[in-house]
């Protein structure tokens, strides 16, 4: 595969698979389910459970680090069985039993559990997923599909935290009530894999003696593999748990019932340029668009450290949505890019394998972080991260104005 020349098909979203479309909204429906917890989350914690920053950053850190490890397995098992689907099906419907479980909850603990079997959920169904986008999307459009859904994903989650604004006004701030609301569009997502998902019908197993993973399949991935891989590990170094963005907006006097506007914003303007990105990454080359996301991750990291207020902190919000947008559907795309048809599952289930254990140890710093120091220097440590990401990629990538990765 080449991954140094740029594209020059002129395809564009209209020539999506309507599966991407249809996995897009199973993403929005779940994300607004998600979301709608998620937004108000890190402040339930805090105030009504009690739990520390530090504790917040590890439910998050564990949180993710445990979908990481199970996607090599849902990732690698989807290779092997051939039913992508099934998996898919399998991880939404987990993650849709967890909804109730949090407006029932009372210490961190049990948030913890919850989050841990969602996460579980997450890691089955997103390796198969991303595989099977790949498996149905002709190669000149990937960046445009991996876009699409991603945007998708993300309108659902700026409804998500609009909807946590709406329902805590109505509820009177009662945290429990609203998070009852995540069960319904939880429900739908997993009615629309059922009844309107489908998978090609070419996709075949591929037989192995070996479980799950032998070290020859991870010989015949290419080094260009190895080096998305290590990208996006100081990626998710640099990115840690959005949540700190929540509680930076609460330091700052927000309050409470719009304290979901920091998800409202970021995903607005995310949702808004993923697939744009993606389009011009299929042009010009995704490493190109990815320095351009690093750069203003560093601005993000920058304004929310030393802008004050909450003018600084909707700048900085804002500008990580558009990292976002300028980053995450592109990373997929590149691990699709370089990874061999019949071992895409397992491509990307060590891709977040490596990427979330990365996260989990940015999220734990950075709750230790402000513990100890405060804000301040977990924004400050970010942007670091970030400038380091930038150096890595202009060094093994040797990105050139018409390169691409």
């Amino acid at each position: 595969m080449n991954t140094t020349g740029p594209r020059t098909a002129r395809t564009t979203w209209r020539d999506v698979p309507s599966t991407v479309l249809t996995l897009g909204l199973v993403s929005l429906l779940m994300d607004i389910s998600s979301e709608l917890i998620h937004a108000l989350l890190p402040i339930f914690l805090a105030t009504v459970v009690g739990a520390s920053t530090v504790t917040i950053g590890l439910i998050e850190g564990v949180a993710e680090a445990t979908a990481a490890v199970t996607k090599v397995f849902s990732g690698a098992l989807s290779d092997r069985i051939g039913k992508r689907k099934l998996l898919v099906g399998i991880g939404y419907g987990l993650a849709a039993l967890t909804k109730p479980v949090f407006p029932l909850a009372s210490t961190s603990w049990q948030i913890l559990a919850a989050r841990f079997v969602d996460r579980i959920g997450k890691g089955i169904r997103e390796a198969p997923r991303d595989a099977l986008i790949a498996d149905v999307t002709p190669e000149g459009i990937r960046g445009a599909s991996y876009g699409l859904r991603q945007a998708l994903d993300t309108v659902g989650a700026f409804a998500g935290p609009l909807l946590a604004v709406a329902l805590m006004a109505l509820y009177a701030n009662d945290f429990r009530a609203v998070f009852w609301w995540s069960a319904l569009p939880a429900a739908l997502a997993v009615l629309l894999i059922l009844f309107g998902l489908r998978e090609p019908v070419e996709t075949a197993p591929v037989p192995r003696r070996d479980w799950p993973i032998h070290a020859r399949e991870l010989r015949r991935l290419p080094r260009a593999y190895w080096i998305v891989v290590a990208i996006g590990a100081v990626f998710a170094l640099a990115r840690f748990s959005e949540a700190f963005l929540v509680l930076k907006a609460q330091a700052d006097g927000l309050p409470l019932f719009l304290i979901p506007l920091v998800y409202v914003l970021m995903n607005l303007v995310y949702a808004g340029v993923a697939m744009p990105a993606g389009i011009l990454s299929d042009h010009i080359g995704r490493s190109n668009v990815l320095t351009c996301g690093l750069v203003v991750l560093t601005a993000a990291d920058l304004t929310l450290a030393f802008l004050p207020g909450p003018i600084g902190t909707a700048i900085g919000v804002a500008l990580w949505g558009l990292y976002l947008g300028l980053s995450q559907g592109l990373l997929s795309a590149m691990v699709a890019d370089t990874a061999p048809p019949d071992l895409r599952g397992t491509a990307f289930g060590l891709f977040n394998l490596v990427t979330g254990g990365a996260l989990l140890v940015a999220s734990l710093l950075a709750g230790w972080l402000w513990h100890a120091y405060g804000p301040r220097a977990t924004f400050t440590t970010g942007a670091a991260f970030s400038i380091t990401t930038v150096l890595l990629m202009l060094t093994a990538l040797r990105i050139r104005p018409s390169e691409s990765t």
